[in-house]
């Protein structure tokens, strides 16, 4: 049924543990991944009028963040070699991690994102809010929550 499968990753063991399970899912249905990382805007600091910026430069920032990138997803492109599962890598630089992940799956042509749940619920939930909740109520294309 599904062909393409959008593997979101944060390196946590969470979502290495979800990486693990959605490889196994794309080989039994016979899938190819694309694993993505949502890489971080350049941080600016405003104070009064005036901008306090990062002592790092842009561009040293942009390099760090794209080793980290290619460093998390190395994990879930090692796990998709010796399943023998085609895999991509997809990263997206933005500081809104929900839509960089339906932004990434949908530039990539996925038909199923499959993504990890931290399991808070009820008020813990609405105050650090879900990123997984955010990707379920703004994506047309399906998602599968990994618990």
């Amino acid at each position: 049924m599904f062909k393409h499968i959008l593997v979101p990753t944060d390196g946590s063991e969470l979502s290495q543990e979800t990486a693990r399970r959605a490889v196994s899912f794309a080989k039994e249905a016979g899938a190819r991944i694309t694993a993505f990382y949502a890489k971080p805007e350049y941080p600016v600091t405003y104070y009064g009028e005036g901008a306090l910026i990062d002592p790092t430069t842009p561009e040293k920032f942009a390099e760090l963040a794209e080793q980290q990138a290619q460093q998390t997803l190395d994990f879930v492109v090692s796990l998709c070699g010796d399943a023998k599962v085609e895999v991509d890598r997809l990263s997206i630089t933005s500081d809104v991690p929900y839509q960089a992940i339906i932004d990434g799956a949908t530039q990539a042509g996925c038909d199923l994102i499959f993504m990890a749940s931290h399991g808070r619920r009820g008020f813990t939930a609405l105050l650090l809010g879900s990123e997984t909740n955010k990707v379920l109520t703004h994506s047309k294309i399906p998602v599968l929550v990994y618990r």
